[in-house]
């Protein structure tokens, strides 16, 4: 375990080698401490492993001992999962590109890692509206006094907003940033960041003393989703990075939440948009007023995490009995490759032991016969 957990670390510090090739990359061997000695031929085989991209390991990893660089590494950054750990989050894990390494200070709680305590994470614009702040507060309020676990990006605004009504409750919370975690951004935040280390968490894809830089957020957003059962937009202006992480929670099969707003409203366009896509309104309860509590009521009726088919924020049509002539073998093959939950393109591939562009054909036939539906990200699922 040990080794292999320097191996991860080791790949991850070759240029052109992101979460998706290691992936690939440890599917096709036993373990990436194999891969690391890979012959160039071996390589070859896998997609997305050109003979530039090769050129580059083979001459990297000769400058680099993953031994000797995980304990040099560990002077600066002490504290880091990966995924050879058993503390990696198990949330993190469900996704197509989970950080190979994800650095973390402050306080721990396993439960959390293993997805027993619910994490529920709070986006929206750096500019909110007093309505915005007001209602980011109260829902992380209620969230924390009921057991959730809130995870935000520690930006100005609705994350300020967001990560304060939860500590100030008494709750755990996530910051997930885009700089090493011991570098707070925006500076103004940095009281909040010592308070969040006192009752949660500041997690990070890098490592210690990454300075901001614009390229970093909208990538560290899809932790912030993928670190949580569900996703709550309270306001979102269009192109923002709200929205970004909203299409990635949808893209990994988590439910998206959208507090609702008017139509004349800016911070408002994206919260729309969502709406008119399939996410749930956050509604009034029967006294017609906004509450929290109808709120909690939907999270409290999430899938355990255990359950194999979980709902899209683009929902398919209802599975009906299909009848009809048998299928050519081809066909057969590739509906079969496909589970009753999203599955990725290549997972199919895979599965159907077919070539990319044939399992891409018979996959337009079998939408056209309304077996199969494709969802966000090039995923697919059986109607």
């Amino acid at each position: 375990m040990l080794e292999e957990r320097a191996y991860w670390l080791a790949w991850s510090q070759i240029n052109g080698i992101g979460p998706i090739l290691l992936q690939r990359l440890q599917q096709n061997f036993n373990s990436l401490a194999e891969a690391w000695t890979a012959k160039s031929v071996d390589l070859m085989r896998i997609e997305g492993f050109g003979k530039q991209i090769i050129e580059t390991i083979v001459q990297e990893r000769t400058q680099l001992n993953p031994e000797e660089f995980i304990e040099k590494h560990l002077i600066k950054n002490p504290y880091f999962w990966t995924p050879a750990d058993p503390d990696y989050p198990r949330l993190l894990l469900e996704i197509p590109n989970p950080p190979p390494v994800l650095y973390y200070r402050g306080l721990v709680d396993i439960k959390e890692n293993h997805g027993i305590t619910p994490t529920v994470a709070m986006v929206g614009t750096r500019s909110p509206s007093e309505y915005g702040r007001r209602w980011a507060r109260k829902i992380s309020t209620a969230l924390a006094s009921n057991g959730f676990t809130v995870v935000s990006g520690l930006a100005a605004g609705i994350d300020t907003e967001a990560h304060t009504g939860c500590l100030e409750a008494g709750g755990r919370t996530f910051a997930v940033v885009g700089t090493g975690v011991d570098i707070v951004y925006p500076k103004q935040n940095e009281r909040l960041c010592d308070r969040i280390l006192q009752q949660g968490l500041v997690i990070s894809e890098y490592p210690a003393g990454t300075q901001p830089n614009k390229t970093n957020f909208p990538r560290r957003n899809r932790i912030i989703a993928g670190l949580s059962r569900a996703t709550i937009v309270i306001e979102a202006p269009h192109k923002s990075g709200a929205l970004i992480t909203a299409y990635q929670a949808n893209d990994f099969c988590r439910d998206v939440y959208v507090l609702t707003g008017r139509l004349d409203d800016e911070r408002s366009f994206g919260c729309l948009e969502l709406l008119s896509k399939g996410a749930h309104p956050i509604l009034p309860n029967s006294d017609r007023m906004l509450s929290e509590d109808r709120l909690l009521e939907m999270l409290g009726a999430m899938p355990k995490l255990d359950r194999a088919e979980q709902l899209s924020l683009f929902p398919p049509n209802p599975t009906i009995e299909k009848q009809g002539p048998p299928l050519e073998p081809e066909l057969a093959k590739v509906l079969s490759a496909i589970a009753s939950g999203p599955i990725s393109f290549d997972v199919i591939v895979e599965a159907a032991g077919l070539e990319a562009g044939t399992v891409s054909s018979i996959l337009l036939q079998l939408e056209l016969l309304g077996l199969v539906s494709q969802l966000p990200g090039m995923r697919y699922q059986r109607c």
